[in-house]
C-alpha cells in the first residue's frame, strides 16, 4: 500500500497568507450570533492538532482550534520530545541509509505477544510517511539532535527535539496563526453536532457558557488519550487504574466519549503505559521551564552533542534529565526502597511498584538509600534516570539539580522529619538497615499513567468508524484519539503518529465537499483566547 503524502511545506504558502485571519475580516451577521463558523474545526492544541490545522489551512479551509488548556502544547508538550524517523537528513549525514519498510518491519518486533493486535496498515501508513512529515517539521523551525540507536530498531533512527518538547507546540502554534487558522482557549468540547447523518459542528464550553462552532467540510479529533478519565480507566482497565492519575491532566477523553456518542468505538482501551513512578515535576518558574525554545538554541544544542566532549555539554542537558523523566527500576533491583508518604515500604516487584503505591491511598512516596545503595548510583553504570540516547543523571545531579527533592539525614529520624513522614513507619521499612549512619531521600514520586493506546477507529483516511466499520461523515480523528488499534510501543512512535496523521487528518477534512451546515467561506468570528 502506497499512503497518499500530504502537501510540502511550501506549498500554498501564498494562499494562506491570503486567508490570514485579522479583526476585519469578521462579518456583521456573525456579530450577532454565538456561532462560530469554519470549513474545518480541531478539537485539541496538541501536536495532532496543531499539525491538522497547518494542513487544513495550506489546503485552503478556513480553520478554527478549540484548546481546553490555557496554551497548546497537550501532551506532545510533556513528552520526552523524541521522534524516531527514516531517511532524515541526520542519518544521512551520519552515513546511515535506511527506509521506510526496514521501519515498518522492526515496529513489528516491538510488539511481542501483542502483534496480532496491531493494525499493520496504519503502521505503514506511519512509516511511510514520516520522513517527509520530519523535514515538514524541520522546515517549522524545530531542530533535533540524532539518530540514536534503540533496538529492536536495526539501525539508529530516534531523534530527540532540541531544547525540549515545549518547542513542538511553541513553533507549531506559531505557523498556524501565520497561517491564519483561530484559535479558542479554555474551550472544552462537549459534544458533537450531527445533521442528516453528517457532522456538522462542535458545542464547545467557554467562559461558562456552551456556544457552537459549525464545521462545513469536517471536524478533526485530536484530543489525545484519556490517561486522566477515571470513567474511562475504570471501564476500559479496571477500578485500580482509575485512581491513578495521567500525566496530562487534560487528558480525559473527550474526543473519544463524543465520537463513541454517535457510534465510535475505542480499541485497545485496556492498553496503556503505567503505571509508572515520576518525580514531582519543577515549579514553572525554573530556568529550564524559561529557556525559549529557539531554532538557534535548538540546532546549537545538537551541533554541540554531535562536536563537543560529553564533559563539557553534559552539565547542561542533564538538567532536562532530572526535570522530566522516570526513576529507573534498576534503584529498587539494586537496593533502594520505596515507602509511601507516611514512611511505610511498599512492597512488590520492580515493576509493579507504580501500581502497589497507587493502590495504598497516599498517591506520593519517596525513594529511600542506605549509603552502600546510594554510593552505586553516583557515577556509571547506574543512574537515576536516562534521556533516551543523549546522556544519564546521577545522584549527585540531583542534590545539585533538584535539591527540593533531595533529603540527606545522619538518622532514620532525621530523614523521616525531613520528608515529613512517621519515624516509626520509617525505621519498620528500613529494618536492619535502619541502623545505618546516613541516608538520602528522592521525592516525592508519584504513580502515574504516561499514555493509553485506546482509540478511536479510524481507516487509513483518518475518518472515524462505527461499530460496522463504516464511516461516520465529516468526522476525523488524529494523533492518540485516533490510534486506530496501531500500537505505538518503543520512543518517538507516538510524536511521530501525531504529527503524520494530524496533517492527513487535516487536509483530507479540508478537501471534503462541503456538508449540511452550508459555507463557512470567510465568515468567522474570534473568541477571545488571550
Amino acid at each position: 500500500m502506497q499512503a497518499s503524502r500530504p502537501p510540502e511545506p511550501t506549498r500554498a504558502r501564498d494562499d494562506a497568507a491570503r486567508h490570514r485571519v485579522t479583526p476585519g475580516d469578521l462579518q456583521a451577521d456573525d456579530l450577532q450570533s454565538d456561532d462560530l463558523r469554519a470549513d474545518v474545526v480541531v478539537v485539541g492544541a496538541g501536536g495532532a492538532g496543531l499539525a491538522a490545522a497547518i494542513e487544513a489551512r495550506a489546503a485552503g479551509a478556513s480553520v478554527w482550534v478549540l484548546e481546553k488548556g490555557d496554551a497548546p502544547g497537550g501532551s506532545t508538550a510533556l513528552s520526552v520530545g523524541s521522534v524516531t524517523c527514516t531517511g532524515t537528513r541526520l542519518q544521512r549525514e551520519a552515513g546511515i541509509e535506511d527506509a521506510p519498510q526496514a521501519h515498518w518491519e522492526d515496529m513489528a518486533a516491538f510488539d511481542g505477544p501483542l502483534l496480532a493486535r496491531d493494525n499493520r496498515e496504519l503502521a505503514r501508513v506511519l512509516c511511510e510517511e514520516i520522513p517527509a512529515t520530519f523535514a515538514w517539521l524541520e522546515a517549522q523551525g524545530l531542530r533535533f539532535a540524532g539518530p540514536f540507536a534503540e533496538p529492536p530498531h536495526r539501525l539508529p533512527r530516534m531523534h530527540n527535539v532540541m531544547p525540549n518538547s515545549r518547542a513542538f507546540a511553541h513553533h507549531l502554534e506559531r505557523a498556524a496563526r501565520r497561517a491564519g487558522a483561530c484559535f479558542a482557549l479554555r474551550a472544552r468540547a462537549l459534544r458533537l453536532q450531527e445533521r442528516d447523518g453528517r457532522i456538522v459542528g462542535v458545542v464547545f464550553e467557554q467562559d461558562g457558557r456552551e456556544r457552537l462552532v459549525r464545521a462545513a467540510r469536517g471536524v478533526v479529533l485530536a484530543s489525545g488519550d484519556f490517561t486522566n478519565s477515571p470513567e474511562c480507566k475504570r471501564r476500559f482497565m479496571g477500578e485500580a487504574a482509575a485512581r491513578v492519575p495521567g500525566v496530562n491532566t487534560l487528558a480525559t477523553g473527550d474526543g473519544q466519549r463524543m465520537a463513541e456518542d454517535l457510534g465510535g468505538v475505542v480499541l485497545h482501551g485496556d492498553l496503556a503505559l503505567g503505571p509508572e513512578l515520576r518525580f514531582a515535576p519543577p515549579g514553572a518558574g525554573s530556568w529550564v521551564h524559561r529557556l525559549p525554545p529557539s531554532p538557534l538554541l535548538g540546532a546549537g544544542m545538537a551541533w554541540a552533542l554531535r562536536r563537543l566532549p560529553a564533559a563539557w555539554i553534559r552539565p547542561f542537558i542533564v538538567r532536562f534529565i532530572a526535570t522530566a523523566l522516570a526513576p529507573s527500576l534498576e534503584m529498587f533491583e539494586l537496593g533502594a526502597l520505596l515507602v509511601d508518604a507516611r514512611g511505610k515500604a511498599v512492597t512488590a516487584p520492580a515493576a509493579q511498584l507504580a501500581a502497589t503505591l497507587a493502590a495504598g491511598g497516599t498517591g506520593s512516596g519517596f525513594i529511600v538509600l542506605d549509603q552502600a545503595t546510594a554510593q552505586r548510583f553516583r557515577g556509571p553504570p547506574h543512574a537515576i534516570s536516562t534521556a533516551p540516547g543523549i546522556a544519564y543523571a546521577y545522584l549527585d545531579d540531583y542534590a545539585r539539580i533538584r535539591p527540593r527533592m533531595h533529603f540527606e539525614a545522619d538518622s532514620v529520624s532525621g530523614l523521616a522529619a525531613a520528608c515529613g513522614m512517621s519515624a516509626t513507619a520509617l525505621q519498620g521499612a528500613l529494618g536492619e538497615r535502619g541502623r545505618g549512619s546516613a541516608f538520602i531521600a528522592l521525592g516525592p514520586v508519584r504513580p502515574v499513567f504516561v499514555h493509553s493506546e485506546g482509540g478511536l477507529a479510524v481507516d487509513p483516511q483518518h475518518r472515524v468508524l462505527d461499530r460496522q466499520a463504516r464511516p461516520l461523515e465529516g468526522l476525523y480523528a488524529a494523533g492518540s484519539v485516533g490510534q486506530g488499534g496501531l500500537l505505538l510501543k518503543g520512543h518517538g512512535h507516538h510524536l511521530a503518529w501525531a504529527f503524520v496523521s494530524g496533517r492527513r487528518a487535516g487536509r483530507n477534512a479540508a478537501l471534503a465537499a462541503e456538508g449540511a451546515a452550508g459555507g463557512a467561506g470567510g465568515a468567522r468570528r474570534q473568541a477571545a483566547d488571550g
